[in-house]
């Protein structure tokens, strides 16, 4: 019998869930569409939702993770948008005053076939749109970032947090990159 997520240790959940790169796949698009229509009717009227990560990117390799950014009108709306989340099987991972980050697909026996990542924020707080916007409008810039993934998977395979520091020097530089062109776009 398998032990709850809730009584694993990190060190667990990282060997049972361990970071799989795959090539890029339509479904996600599909699957991002259809979580969307899920969490419309669930969210505060001004709510805006974005699909994020490098599974929004287009053609390259990426966990199959779908990440949705879900950016709040105001700090009010975080108790309803906690409140209805659970109904659409979403687990609160982690909280801190003006963000919420929410799994759904992870199981005791490993991923469903559909995992998501939920960042719940407050409108405003969306660096993850200029980092996206800015590898889809440059491609060379994707593709190293493909590389940069590709390079440190195995290396990083149960470690996520060792993984994200990782590539946190090449976001950071694409984020900047993309705010100095963009302005405030969002």
């Amino acid at each position: 019998m398998s032990k709850p997520l809730s009584e694993m240790t990190l060190e667990e959940l990282w060997q049972l869930f361990p970071i799989i790169l795959t090539a890029p796949d339509p479904r996600w698009q599909q699957w991002y569409a259809e979580e969307l229509a899920l969490l419309r009717p669930l969210l505060p009227p001004g709510t805006r939702i974005s699909h994020i990560g490098s599974t929004a990117v287009e053609g390259i390799w990426a966990k199959p993770i779908v990440d949705i950014l879900v950016e709040l009108p105001a700090g009010a709306a975080l108790a309803a948008a906690e409140a209805a989340l659970p109904r659409a099987g979403y687990r609160c991972m982690s909280r801190s005053h003006s963000r919420r980050s929410y799994n759904k697909g992870y199981t005791e026996n490993g991923f469903a076939e559909r995992v998501f990542h939920l960042h719940l924020r407050l409108m405003g707080d969306c660096d993850e749109l200029y980092f996206r916007d800015y590898l889809n409008e440059h491609p060379q810039e994707a593709g190293e970032y493909e590389q940069l993934k590709l390079n440190l998977w195995k290396q990083y395979e149960h470690d996520r947090d060792g993984y994200t520091a990782a590539k946190a020097a090449f976001v950071a530089r694409c984020t900047e990159a993309a705010k100095q062109r963009y302005g405030s776009r969002y």
